[in-house]
Order: structure tokens, then sequence, then C-alpha cells
């Protein structure tokens, strides 16, 4: 090989490693100032719906298992685990929409909805506060194929939201799934103890 041919390796090797970092960064920005701007068709682009629905809906079954696993109501506990998965997929499917994640993003709080009552619980902002200003973001890639957007309040750092991007073809990245803190994080509930 020549130093010629040796230096074009090398430099091409340096851009498909540049292009490789800065492409899902550059989606994960796009999909925020979407977000902000409350983008519908911005973040019908830079969001696989199906694919969302199904990492919320695994997300939420486990938490309500886990809920359930800890009553000692034993007859809520069989018929959440036989309804309860059905119930969780028709309430997310009505409730993940890009209004839904256009808010997720902005206030940095998991989707949620209403179980009970089958319908959305909207989180409103606070009106004395600009979203960009209580929710800080990060990144950082999980695997070669999944980029993670880590959405934190300011307020309750303890709660972070993981969205996690995932490579569709060559450059192209969406939001794919979540990653639901462990415990739910609302106005008004107490921090979970530290054990």
């Amino acid at each position: 090989m020549t130093r010629g041919t040796l230096w074009l390796a090398f430099g091409g090797a340096v851009a498909a490693t540049a292009v490789h970092v800065a492409a899902p960064v550059l989606a994960a920005r796009d999909l925020v100032a979407a977000a902000k701007a409350g983008d519908a068709a911005g973040l019908e682009r830079r969001v696989d719906f199906p694919a969302f629905r199904e990492s919320l809906k695994e997300e939420l079954n486990a938490r309500l298992m886990r809920e359930m696993r800890d009553s000692d109501d034993r007859a809520g506990r069989a018929l959440v685990m036989l309804f309860g998965p059905a119930l969780v997929s028709g309430v997310v499917d009505a409730f993940v929409t890009p209004e839904a994640i256009a808010v997720m993003v902005r206030e940095g709080e998991p989707p949620a909805p209403d179980l009970k009552g089958g319908a959305a619980a909207a989180v409103t902002p606070e009106p004395d506060a600009a979203p960009h200003d209580r929710v800080r973001q990060s990144y950082g890639f999980r695997d070669l194929n999944t980029f993670t957007l880590t959405l934190t309040r300011d307020d309750r750092p303890e709660t972070p939201v993981v969205l996690l991007m995932q490579r569709r073809g060559l450059i192209d990245w969406k939001l794919a799934g979540i990653d639901l803190p462990e415990t739910p994080a609302r106005e008004g509930q107490a921090p979970p103890a530290a054990s």
C-alpha cells in the first residue's frame, strides 16, 4: 500500500467515526427541538411509534407486576395479572401520540397513562418556569445501535427518563424505546426512601 492509500483509508475511518458519533446526537437534538416547537411532523420523522409503544408497554407491565407482587391483595393481584397487560396495551396505544411525546420531552416527565381510568394523565407545564430551564439533557451510547437521551428534571434528579434512540439504516436514528424511572415521580409524591 502506498502512503496516499493509507492516508485515504485513515481519513475514511475518521469520517465514518465522526458520522457515527454525530448522527445520533443531531437526531436527539432534532427530536428535542421538534418537541419544544410542538412540531408534530418533526416528531413523526424522529419517532418509531410502534417500537416506542411496545417499549412503553413492557416498562409499564413490569412496573405493574412489581407493584402487584408487593401487594397483600391476592384477588387484586390475580385480576391484574389476568387483565393488566390488555389494559396497558389499550391505554398505551391510545396515549402515545406526537403531542404526548412532545410533553414528555419538554417536561422530562415519563408518560403517565391512567391505568385505572383508561385516560392519559396530562402533564401541564408550570407557568413560571420554562421547560428547557428545568430539564437537563445528556447523551451516550448504550451500544453501537442504541443511543440514549437522558432527561433529568432539576427538581427530581433522582428519577431521570431515559429515551432510547435506535439506528434505522446507515445514519438515521429514531426514538424507539424508553427506560422508565424505578418509581413514578409525580407532583406531591414523596421520593422513594433510601434503603
